[in-house]
């Protein structure tokens, strides 16, 4: 059972002092989706620097959960397509950028790890972006590097719906993995520096971003299919390619991710729903999903299916290849004892007292994606001795000039209920 005391432990002083000096970086965090939808980004209503919002994030809680850096999930529903998409996108870099500047005495941003180290150094917490699906470049290699220019450190290569270049884990798969101009926007995210996400993408996309990848890519959030058979999660063989590609999968708290009972309930649900000519594509479906929902309530997840994951992550991939991506505010309900960012020392306590050595804890906190990060400027600093700009477009090297957004036009807007 897990608890939530705050009363002190020989574990817990171990963790605090830990994370003093190895705060977290967490690979994906959704309150500025959740600042549109709540507020218009107006953060005068929605004052996370006074904490007690409505949201799993506010800045004192970050304190408490021994946040030391955050990417914000730049996110936009892939029903908004082509340069509706791009607009949309640019409004969450904005929010991010607003965010960061309102709130100076406690965030700084950060576009590199030493960024990021000297962020901590100054006593704020690193802000770093990421790009949640491809339908956010609309196609465009050039509208890729100018958000890198923005401060995109990452794109996630789908959201929940196939994009014209690469096959979604939760839409029906079209290409087989990564189209040829597929490979070619991993090929120019690795010459900017901006990393590659798997997390949403189908397994043979993870496999072919993996084959092609020439510095380590990452999982912002997700978890391990074998503990959890979830198709968001990663399977043991894309797990021991990230190995060998060096990167880092950045283990989420999702409760049908992490949970077995939690995820066949969400097959249940999806197949009453295709019963009744529902499909998770159809715009209708987030009304679907809360109605089911009141009748036959998701079952719980625990901080202790979180444990098993990140375990299981270690075992298969290795240490230095794990971290934490929690997707707050990007769902609805969390894990008992991870209901908001307080809940990081919980986690390190438990796997604390599972045997974890303090240089362990470290590298899951922020040593191995710090790594990742560092590993991938280098190498895009190689590579852009080898190449330039890459003109390539769609259309020359798929033969279509595409839709300009995912393969799912119905797609819900709302992020949260059908698949974070």
């Amino acid at each position: 059972m897990t608890t939530t005391s705050t009363t002190p432990t020989p574990t817990s002083e171990r963790v605090a002092a830990l994370l003093a000096h190895h705060p977290v970086v967490d690979g994906h965090n959704d309150l500025l989706w959740a600042a549109r939808e709540l507020v218009g980004y107006d953060f005068d209503r929605l004052d996370v620097g006074a904490g007690g919002t409505p949201t799993h994030t506010d800045l004192p809680r970050m304190r408490r959960g021994g946040v030391g850096a955050q990417f914000w999930s730049v996110f936009v529903p892939a029903s908004l397509t082509g340069d509706d998409a791009v607009s949309a996108t640019l409004e969450q870099v904005d929010a991010g950028h607003q965010l960061v500047a309102r709130y100076a005495d406690e965030l700084a941003f950060a576009r590199t790890a030493d960024d990021v180290r000297t962020v901590w150094a100054s006593g704020r917490i690193a802000s770093l972006l990421g790009a949640e699906g491809g339908h956010s470049i609309n196609n465009s290699l050039a509208t890729l590097r100018m958000l890198r220019v923005l401060g995109v450190g990452y794109m996630t290569l789908t959201h929940n719906s196939n994009v014209d270049w690469a096959d979604s884990a939760t839409d029906e798969p079209v290409l087989g993995g990564l189209s040829r101009f597929g490979v070619e926007v991993v090929r120019e995210m690795n010459r900017i520096g901006m990393l590659v996400d798997l997390s949403h993408v189908s397994p043979d996309t993870m496999r072919d971003a993996l084959r092609v990848a020439e510095v380590p890519a990452i999982f912002s959030h997700s978890s391990a299919r074998a503990v959890c058979d979830s198709p968001r999660n990663a399977p043991d063989d894309v797990l021991e390619s990230l190995r060998d590609n060096r990167g880092v999968c950045m283990v989420t708290f999702v409760p049908t991710f992490v949970n077995p009972a939690a995820a066949a309930w969400r097959q249940e649900l999806n197949a009453v729903a295709a019963e009744q000519g529902v499909m998770p594509a159809d715009a209708g479906y987030s009304d679907f999903y809360d109605a089911y929902k009141l009748q036959h309530p998701t079952p719980k997840a625990t901080l202790d299916d979180v444990v098993a994951h990140v375990e299981h992550v270690r075992e298969v991939a290795g240490v230095d290849h794990v971290g934490l991506g929690g997707d707050y505010d990007g769902v609805a309900e969390l894990p008992e004892g991870l209901e908001d960012v307080t809940g990081y020392p919980r986690l390190l306590e438990a796997l604390a007292d599972r045997g974890w050595s303090d240089d362990d804890l470290a590298k899951l906190t922020s040593g191995n994606v710090l790594r990742v990060m560092q590993d991938a400027e280098d190498g895009a600093r190689a590579l852009q001795e080898q190449r330039g700009p890459s003109l390539a477009t769609i259309a020359e090297l798929d033969g279509t000039a595409g839709t300009g957004g995912s393969a799912d036009e119905g797609a819900p807007a709302g992020k949260g209920t059908p698949a974070s």
